[in-house]
């Protein structure tokens, strides 16, 4: 695995000298932290604002480790197993953290200081089963949904939909008319599958937990095959438009910014820390719930939270406990929030705002969101492995039966690298 290291224009310089010094400590006691994440998460506006306050405002500084977001986890692996972790490392709390063993690992941060001022969604969401921390979360609450362009939709005479028949008939209708209803980022996105299991098992908890327990599989869950044959449908088609194979993350702004495809299954925040304004902007977009054949009346994802977490017997754990510190100081968070959509994550939180998209389709949200349950609750659950699956779906290797065999083996066998009870 080749290492990918990327700096960022504030950081480049103290990178560059860290590097020279081997990162160790300075003579006047300041010190260089390694924080390693996905590039495309370290990237962030919020997160590069926090790394600048801190360098400037303590004089020590951050060597960061950015990585391909295919490769982040495979390298996180191999850190872990070789014993070569850095100071702080940015993760999810879900299933692919296991992997990396965080009570052997990395520093339970129950006592911190900082606790209490979480917000309880976002203290939830932090905790692992037996209920301990090991990461401060850091990140954006935000409402994935599906987001559609409203002034193209008004000005071809067509509105948004509130059931799954409804959304249907206007994909229909957009392909109809050579419109492509949705961008599909089929290379390398995969978030979008979770957003069609999440109300599958959020809504039966003993169905989750049968899984979990290695006593029922997807094939047992209907409603697995019917999210399938919806994609394979919508595939066939034409509502994916025929090149959605080959879109990746960095086109997606491009393709609905343009106005070649109408709607994209993606969060708010994107929309204020990624989208590349066009011929549309921001403001001609609107929310409605996300609907891939598993729930009639449609969906929407609570947030996903990522972690600041410490290595547990890292050379510098005092300093990296303390960058978490500063990272959790209201003046701090709230500096590097400001102007964020985003539910809040500190209950001290202000300046970031939430989006009239999310506002407008409120009502819709409160009835009809679920908390976000395939990828942190599926034991075995690896984005990757059910792109994997899909991917050969959609490429005619297999029909919707081999695909859930698919998905069954990669969950299994993830579930049994990490010791899971049952498997």
């Amino acid at each position: 695995m080749k290492k990918k290291l990327a700096f960022f224009p504030a950081l480049a310089l103290a990178a560059a000298l860290c590097l020279l010094s081997a990162c160790g400590p300075k003579e006047d006691g300041r010190v260089t932290l390694t924080l390693m994440g996905k590039k495309t998460d370290l990237a962030k506006n919020y997160m590069t604002r926090i790394f600048e306050q801190y360098e400037k405002e303590t004089g020590n500084e951050l060597e960061i480790l950015a990585y391909e977001d295919e490769e982040f986890e495979e390298a996180a692996a191999k850190k872990a197993e070789e014993g070569d972790l850095p100071d702080l490392m940015m993760h999810f709390n879900n299933s692919d953290l296991e992997i990396l063993q965080p009570e052997e690992h990395f520093y339970c941060m129950d006592g911190e200081s900082w606790i209490d001022s979480l917000t309880p969604a976002a203290k939830a969401y932090c905790e692992n089963p037996k209920g301990k921390i090991f990461g401060l979360p850091f990140w954006e609450m935000s409402v994935s949904g599906c987001y559609y362009n409203k002034t193209l939709l008004d000005s071809l005479g067509l509105k948004p939909a509130s059931t799954q028949k409804e959304f249907d008939v206007l994909c229909q209708a957009l392909a109809d008319i050579g419109q492509t209803p949705i961008c599909w980022p089929a290379d390398g996105c995969g978030w979008m599958y979770q957003f069609g299991l999440d109300p599958v098992f959020a809504d039966d908890p003993e169905r989750l937990d049968k899984l979990n327990r290695n006593e029922a599989s997807y094939a047992d869950v209907p409603e697995v095959a019917d999210m399938l044959e919806w994609l394979l449908g919508a595939s066939a088609r034409g509502w994916f438009g025929d090149s959605y194979m080959d879109i990746g993350w960095s086109d997606i702004s491009p393709s609905i910014n343009s106005g070649e495809t109408a709607m994209v299954f993606i969060w708010d925040t994107w929309f204020y820390t990624d989208f590349e304004e066009g011929k549309y902007t921001r403001d001609d977009f609107a929310l409605m719930p996300v609907f891939m054949g598993t729930a009639e009346d449609g969906t929407y994802e609570g947030g996903n939270l990522n972690m600041l977490m410490a290595r547990k017997d890292g050379e510098h754990l005092e300093e990296a406990l303390g960058f978490l510190e500063f990272c959790a100081d209201p003046d701090h968070y709230n500096a590097a929030f400001r102007g964020v959509a985003t539910e809040s994550v500190f209950q001290g939180q202000t300046t970031n705002i939430e989006s009239d998209m999310v506002l407008d389709a409120e009502e819709s949200v409160k009835e009809k969101q679920r908390v976000s349950t395939a990828e942190p609750g599926i034991v075995g659950y690896h984005t990757q492995d059910v792109c994997n699956a899909v991917t050969e779906l959609m490429a005619g290797k297999t029909d919707v039966e081999g695909c859930i065999r698919l998905l069954d083996e990669y969950r299994v066998k993830e579930a049994k690298r990490q010791g899971a009870k049952g498997f």
